[in-house]
């Protein structure tokens, strides 16, 4: 039988899901058919970035959820469950930061850009697999960057010094990838897959604006330029459907080559 990229009917959270990058994610998984509980602390956000699939009566739905307390993810999962007969597929994708300067960093920024960015991945999984494990199985989506693989190139910031790239953003991304394969090795017997998907350039709108960055990350893509929201989509739908049921542990760079150079 060849495995299906068709969601449909599976139930999907996704955290972080109504930013630039979450939106397309989230729209696509809709697309596909899937039941997509978008995890975050902005009602009003999630609505603007929805309005017309929600207009539409599309399968997406908010859960108020603030990935800093495990009390609020623990409650963010106890209320879909309460709505689903279970949980297919987590997607975490939300993170938080404080700081940028590696020079003059506080401690407390260096913690919680940890925390945000790392640490509550950890909260996620760890909370969502007693609704996994009683359903039998499921698929962990963990999202890293490739910052987390290669260092900055740090002459694509000598002019622009306000979207330079913070350490422990890296650190913790690093992080993500490693946790990724330990529970991989751990679950696997347990039919849940966990897998991560590293970004490469794909600046925000806003970001977009300073003409000169952008020119700076395309000139560093084998491809020539940034990447579109919905170009990172598509991974998503491949590990969220039975297509990935043999994948795991993995790591997928979607870049436009920048690591391969």
């Amino acid at each position: 039988m060849v495995k299906s990229f068709d969601l449909n009917g599976k139930v999907i959270l996704i955290t972080g899901g109504y930013g630039y990058l979450g939106t397309a994610i989230s729209e696509s998984l809709v697309h596909h058919g899937a039941k997509v509980y978008v995890l975050g602390r902005s009602r009003d956000k999630f609505q603007t970035a929805f309005t017309t699939l929600i207009e539409s009566g599309k399968n997406i739905k908010f859960i108020e959820c603030d990935i800093a307390s495990s009390a609020s993810i623990q409650s963010a999962f106890e209320n879909v469950a309460q709505l689903e007969s279970g949980i297919d597929v987590l997607i975490n994708n939300a993170f938080f930061l404080q700081g940028q300067d590696p020079f003059s960093m506080t401690d407390d920024q260096w913690a919680k850009g940890i925390d945000g960015s790392l640490n509550s991945v950890f909260r996620a999984i760890r909370e969502v697999l007693p609704y996994m494990r009683k359903s039998g199985g499921g698929r962990i989506i963990n999202v890293s960057s490739m910052y987390g693989i290669v260092a900055p190139d740090f002459s694509v910031y000598d002019e622009h010094k306000s979207m330079l790239n913070p350490p422990h953003y890296g650190a913790a991304k690093a992080g993500i990838i490693q946790m990724t394969k330990y529970y991989a090795s751990l679950l696997g017997k347990e039919g849940i897959t966990v897998n991560t998907v590293s970004p490469g350039p794909f600046p925000s709108t806003k970001v977009q604006e300073q003409i000169g960055f952008i020119q700076k990350l395309s000139e560093r893509t084998c491809l020539g330029r940034i990447g579109k929201p919905e170009e990172l989509a598509g991974i998503f739908i491949y590990l969220a459907s039975d297509a990935s049921s043999f994948t795991t542990g993995q790591n997928f760079v979607i870049d436009g080559g920048w690591t391969t150079r």
